[in-house]
Protein backbone atom coordinates (compact mmCIF):
# COMPACT_ATOMS: atom_id res chain seq x y z
CA UNK A 1 0.00 0.00 0.00
CA UNK A 2 1.37 2.99 -0.84
CA UNK A 3 3.32 4.98 1.98
CA UNK A 4 3.27 8.47 3.45
CA UNK A 5 5.68 9.89 0.44
CA UNK A 6 3.24 8.83 -2.39
CA UNK A 7 -0.03 9.89 -0.72
CA UNK A 8 2.21 13.83 -0.30
CA UNK A 9 3.10 13.45 -4.09
CA UNK A 10 -0.14 13.04 -4.80
CA UNK A 11 -1.34 15.74 -2.66
CA UNK A 12 1.59 18.31 -4.60
CA UNK A 13 0.71 16.56 -7.52
CA UNK A 14 -3.37 17.81 -6.86
CA UNK A 15 -2.36 21.28 -5.81
CA UNK A 16 0.00 21.72 -9.00
CA UNK A 17 -2.22 20.59 -11.61
CA UNK A 18 -5.48 21.21 -10.54
CA UNK A 19 -5.10 23.61 -7.53
CA UNK A 20 -6.83 23.98 -3.96
CA UNK A 21 -9.63 26.31 -5.08
CA UNK A 22 -10.76 24.73 -7.86
CA UNK A 23 -10.68 21.36 -6.23
CA UNK A 24 -13.03 23.10 -3.60
CA UNK A 25 -10.18 22.72 -0.60
CA UNK A 26 -9.95 25.60 1.62
CA UNK A 27 -7.28 24.54 3.91
CA UNK A 28 -4.67 23.04 2.05
CA UNK A 29 -3.00 22.01 5.39
CA UNK A 30 -5.77 19.80 6.95
CA UNK A 31 -6.39 18.54 3.81
CA UNK A 32 -2.47 17.78 3.39
CA UNK A 33 -2.90 16.16 6.90
CA UNK A 34 -5.92 14.00 6.41
CA UNK A 35 -4.07 12.09 3.25
CA UNK A 36 -1.88 11.09 6.44
CA UNK A 37 -5.49 10.65 8.87
CA UNK A 38 -6.30 6.43 8.42
CA UNK A 39 -3.15 5.57 9.08
CA UNK A 40 -2.42 7.62 12.22
CA UNK A 41 -4.07 4.43 14.82
CA UNK A 42 -3.06 1.13 12.52
CA UNK A 43 0.51 1.76 14.44
CA UNK A 44 3.05 1.25 11.35
CA UNK A 45 3.09 4.94 10.00
CA UNK A 46 2.95 6.76 13.39
CA UNK A 47 4.99 4.46 16.44
CA UNK A 48 3.47 3.29 19.46
CA UNK A 49 2.42 5.05 21.65
CA UNK A 50 0.31 6.17 20.26
CA UNK A 51 -2.70 7.61 22.29
CA UNK A 52 -4.76 4.04 20.88
CA UNK A 53 -4.41 1.42 18.17
CA UNK A 54 -7.78 0.81 16.28
CA UNK A 55 -7.93 -1.84 13.13
CA UNK A 56 -6.92 -1.02 9.06
CA UNK A 57 -10.18 -2.69 8.70
CA UNK A 58 -12.09 0.35 10.82
CA UNK A 59 -10.12 3.16 9.18
CA UNK A 60 -10.24 2.14 5.88
CA UNK A 61 -13.33 0.53 5.86
CA UNK A 62 -11.43 -2.39 4.54
CA UNK A 63 -12.22 -5.78 3.55
CA UNK A 64 -9.98 -8.24 5.74
CA UNK A 65 -8.12 -9.40 2.32
CA UNK A 66 -4.13 -9.94 1.86
CA UNK A 67 -4.14 -6.65 -0.04
CA UNK A 68 -7.29 -5.24 1.47
CA UNK A 69 -9.48 -2.77 -0.33
CA UNK A 70 -10.79 0.25 1.29
CA UNK A 71 -14.47 1.18 0.36
CA UNK A 72 -13.69 5.08 0.00
CA UNK A 73 -17.53 5.12 -1.74
CA UNK A 74 -19.32 4.21 1.69
CA UNK A 75 -16.38 6.89 3.25
CA UNK A 76 -17.58 9.28 0.60
CA UNK A 77 -21.49 8.49 1.56
CA UNK A 78 -21.11 9.01 5.14
CA UNK A 79 -19.03 11.59 5.53
CA UNK A 80 -18.36 13.94 2.49
CA UNK A 81 -21.78 14.18 0.80
CA UNK A 82 -23.55 14.91 4.34
CA UNK A 83 -23.83 18.10 5.42
CA UNK A 84 -25.47 16.98 8.57
CA UNK A 85 -22.15 15.68 9.33
CA UNK A 86 -19.72 17.88 8.54
CA UNK A 87 -19.71 21.86 6.97
CA UNK A 88 -18.04 21.78 3.41
CA UNK A 89 -16.13 25.19 3.91
CA UNK A 90 -13.84 24.36 7.11
CA UNK A 91 -11.26 22.51 7.94
CA UNK A 92 -13.12 19.59 9.19
CA UNK A 93 -14.65 19.43 5.37
CA UNK A 94 -10.81 19.55 4.25
CA UNK A 95 -9.07 16.72 6.46
CA UNK A 96 -12.62 14.59 5.48
CA UNK A 97 -11.50 15.43 1.73
CA UNK A 98 -8.34 14.11 2.41
CA UNK A 99 -8.81 11.23 4.19
CA UNK A 100 -11.15 10.31 1.53
CA UNK A 101 -8.15 10.82 -1.30
CA UNK A 102 -6.17 8.65 1.15
CA UNK A 103 -8.62 5.63 1.01
CA UNK A 104 -8.69 6.30 -2.91
CA UNK A 105 -4.81 6.08 -3.06
CA UNK A 106 -4.84 2.40 -1.01
CA UNK A 107 -8.23 1.34 -3.08
CA UNK A 108 -6.63 1.81 -6.54
CA UNK A 109 -2.89 1.00 -5.58
CA UNK A 110 -3.90 -2.25 -3.80
CA UNK A 111 -6.52 -3.23 -6.67
CA UNK A 112 -3.78 -3.02 -9.28
CA UNK A 113 -1.49 -5.00 -7.41
CA UNK A 114 -3.93 -7.48 -6.59
CA UNK A 115 -4.55 -7.72 -10.25
CA UNK A 116 -0.95 -7.88 -11.88
CA UNK A 117 0.41 -10.03 -8.79
CA UNK A 118 -2.16 -12.75 -10.12
CA UNK A 119 -1.42 -11.75 -13.68
CA UNK A 120 2.00 -13.19 -13.21
CA UNK A 121 1.26 -16.21 -11.23
CA UNK A 122 2.85 -14.98 -7.81
CA UNK A 123 1.14 -16.40 -4.94
CA UNK A 124 -0.10 -14.30 -2.33
CA UNK A 125 1.38 -14.30 1.08
CA UNK A 126 4.35 -12.86 3.46
CA UNK A 127 6.71 -13.11 1.09
CA UNK A 128 4.92 -11.63 -1.69
CA UNK A 129 3.88 -9.30 0.64
CA UNK A 130 7.47 -7.80 1.49
CA UNK A 131 8.68 -7.74 -2.26
CA UNK A 132 5.66 -5.84 -2.85
CA UNK A 133 6.19 -3.41 -0.22
CA UNK A 134 10.12 -3.28 -0.99
CA UNK A 135 8.90 -2.30 -4.99
CA UNK A 136 6.49 0.65 -3.18
CA UNK A 137 9.50 1.80 -0.87
CA UNK A 138 11.56 2.24 -3.69
CA UNK A 139 8.56 4.08 -6.03
CA UNK A 140 8.26 6.57 -2.95
CA UNK A 141 11.63 7.55 -3.00
CA UNK A 142 11.25 8.92 -6.85
CA UNK A 143 9.22 11.96 -5.46
CA UNK A 144 10.48 15.00 -5.03
CA UNK A 145 8.56 16.05 -2.39
CA UNK A 146 8.36 19.09 -0.14
CA UNK A 147 4.97 19.86 1.48
CA UNK A 148 4.38 19.13 5.26
CA UNK A 149 1.09 19.52 7.69
CA UNK A 150 1.68 21.92 10.52
CA UNK A 151 0.27 21.44 13.81
CA UNK A 152 -1.74 24.27 14.10
CA UNK A 153 -4.74 25.46 16.29
CA UNK A 154 -7.15 24.90 13.77
CA UNK A 155 -5.88 21.53 12.37
CA UNK A 156 -5.94 20.21 15.79
CA UNK A 157 -9.26 21.69 16.55
CA UNK A 158 -10.42 19.49 13.26
CA UNK A 159 -8.86 16.39 14.15
CA UNK A 160 -10.94 16.47 17.27
CA UNK A 161 -13.84 17.10 15.51
CA UNK A 162 -12.97 13.97 13.28
CA UNK A 163 -16.36 12.58 12.37
CA UNK A 164 -15.49 9.23 12.21
CA UNK A 165 -13.28 9.50 15.22
CA UNK A 166 -11.80 12.09 17.57
CA UNK A 167 -7.79 12.38 16.84
CA UNK A 168 -5.85 13.66 20.07
CA UNK A 169 -3.73 16.18 19.97
CA UNK A 170 -0.43 14.60 20.98
CA UNK A 171 -1.66 12.07 18.38
CA UNK A 172 -1.39 14.71 15.50
CA UNK A 173 1.76 16.28 16.62
CA UNK A 174 3.76 12.70 17.12
CA UNK A 175 1.72 12.31 13.00
CA UNK A 176 2.78 15.76 11.73
CA UNK A 177 6.59 14.92 12.89
CA UNK A 178 6.70 11.86 11.27
CA UNK A 179 5.54 13.07 7.72
CA UNK A 180 8.42 15.92 8.42
CA UNK A 181 10.45 12.84 8.65
CA UNK A 182 8.91 11.42 5.57
CA UNK A 183 10.41 14.23 3.70
CA UNK A 184 13.29 14.85 5.38
CA UNK A 185 14.20 11.23 4.31
CA UNK A 186 13.13 11.66 0.37
CA UNK A 187 15.46 14.57 -0.14
CA UNK A 188 18.24 12.25 1.45
CA UNK A 189 17.35 9.12 -0.50
CA UNK A 190 15.91 10.54 -3.80
CA UNK A 191 16.09 8.18 -6.44
CA UNK A 192 16.85 9.52 -9.63
CA UNK A 193 15.84 7.40 -12.85
CA UNK A 194 13.96 4.26 -12.91
CA UNK A 195 14.74 2.13 -9.25
CA UNK A 196 15.70 -1.54 -9.66
CA UNK A 197 12.04 -3.12 -8.88
CA UNK A 198 12.13 -6.84 -8.00
CA UNK A 199 8.21 -7.73 -8.65
CA UNK A 200 6.41 -4.82 -9.56
CA UNK A 201 7.26 -2.08 -12.80
CA UNK A 202 6.89 1.19 -13.75
CA UNK A 203 4.24 0.60 -16.03
CA UNK A 204 2.43 -0.82 -13.34
CA UNK A 205 3.35 2.61 -10.86
CA UNK A 206 2.47 4.78 -13.64
CA UNK A 207 -0.77 2.75 -14.83
CA UNK A 208 -1.98 2.76 -10.65
CA UNK A 209 -0.58 6.49 -9.96
CA UNK A 210 -2.56 8.06 -12.75
CA UNK A 211 -5.67 6.22 -12.11
CA UNK A 212 -5.89 7.14 -8.56
CA UNK A 213 -4.95 10.83 -9.36
CA UNK A 214 -7.88 10.92 -11.72
CA UNK A 215 -10.01 9.26 -9.07
CA UNK A 216 -9.72 11.97 -7.18
CA UNK A 217 -10.06 14.85 -9.10
CA UNK A 218 -13.27 13.47 -10.39
CA UNK A 219 -14.30 13.06 -7.08
CA UNK A 220 -13.69 16.60 -5.57
CA UNK A 221 -14.76 18.05 -8.56
CA UNK A 222 -18.45 16.67 -7.85
CA UNK A 223 -18.22 17.84 -4.76
CA UNK A 224 -18.05 21.63 -5.51
CA UNK A 225 -21.03 20.96 -6.96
Amino acid sequence: MPSWNIHTAHVERLLREEGAARLGVHDVNAFLFGNFLPDIYVGYMVPVPVSRLRSYRETHFADGGAIPSPNYEVFWERYVVRPDVVAADGPVHDLVLGAWAHLVCDSVYNAHARNYIASIGVKPGDATRKRKQRDFALFGRTFDISLRPRATPELIAACAAYPQYPVDEDDVREAVAVAGHVVDKNHAELIRGVPAYDMLTPEFFSKASAEADARIVLGLLSATG
